[in-house]
């Protein structure tokens, strides 16, 4: 990582929920600047009164992406530091927010600094679609899981039908002898076991039409066991598959390890 000119101006930003506080690093010398609001019109009130050579820099969080977003214009480069690595570099006895970012600041002047890719808009929103996807599966699943266990506690056998949630079998499961409390609360998470799906349909016709063209979409079906959903998943967390140097890079972010030409297996299993 090149050591950047000791001419260049860096701001280093230390991110807070509501405010920022921003330290210069300039001729090797670090001064506070103040905080910064984190509002859309400060930020770009801020970021104009920036000088087009600057570089910023800071933690990635939960903001980071709309922080960029607002400067990015106005200087000559946004970076955005992987948290857990800066800590593990940079050990400081006395932590203060100026302290926090001007080890920020420093550590990009020098060269040493972490970074973290940063998706672009589209990449973003079909993250935060699959991230929704994945929770609402989730909710449903604990629904289900929670009415086996009524069935279970009550002594009520196994269901005779493949799907207790489908048609027979939500037939079958009102016909079973069980306290009108517990028959109140299965039928209040049959509600919510609907009200999922219809919001799982929702998304996946959003995730559908959103990649219905993409390229990549159709590559990764061509692979056994893949289905529209995982390949969707994939290329949402894989963003530009061009920052991976090499195949063992790319399985390795994805928490798999690399054993052959086309074989891999996950991380900590054995």
């Amino acid at each position: 990582m090149p050591r950047r000119s000791q001419f260049m101006r860096v701001i280093g930003l230390d991110v807070h929920r509501t405010f920022a506080e921003v330290v210069l690093l300039e001729d090797g010398q670090c001064r506070s600047a103040g905080r910064v609001e984190l509002t859309a019109e400060r930020l770009e009130a801020f970021g104009g009164r920036l000088l087009p050579t600057d570089e910023v820099v800071l933690e990635a969080t939960g903001n980071t992406a709309a922080i960029v977003r607002s400067l990015r214009s106005h200087v000559a480069q946004v970076v955005i530091a992987n948290p857990l690595q800066v800590r593990a570099i940079a050990h400081a006895r006395v932590k203060t927010d100026k302290i926090d970012a001007a080890i920020l600041a420093q550590l990009h002047a020098s060269g040493f600094l972490p970074t973290v890719w940063m998706p672009d808009q589209g990449t973003e929103a079909l993250r935060r679609q699959v991230s929704r996807r994945t929770q609402l599966v989730r909710q449903r699943t604990r629904l289900k899981n929670e009415i086996h266990s009524v069935l279970h506690a009550h002594l009520i056998p196994r269901c005779p039908f493949t799907d207790l949630f489908g048609r027979k079998g939500r037939a079958w499961l009102a016909e079973q002898p069980l306290p009108p409390d517990e028959r109140c609360g299965v039928e209040q998470r049959l509600r919510e076991c609907d009200r999922h799906g219809e919001d799982l349909a929702v998304i996946d016709r959003a995730l559908a039409q959103a990649t219905l063209q993409d390229p990549r979409v159709h590559r990764l079906l061509t692979i056994p066991g893949v289905n529209v959903t995982v390949a969707i998943s994939l290329i949402a967390a894989i963003g530009e598959i061009g920052r991976f140097p090499s195949a063992q890079k790319l399985v390795s972010y994805a928490g798999f390890r690399l054993m052959g030409p086309t074989r891999f297996r996950q991380l900590g299993t054995t």
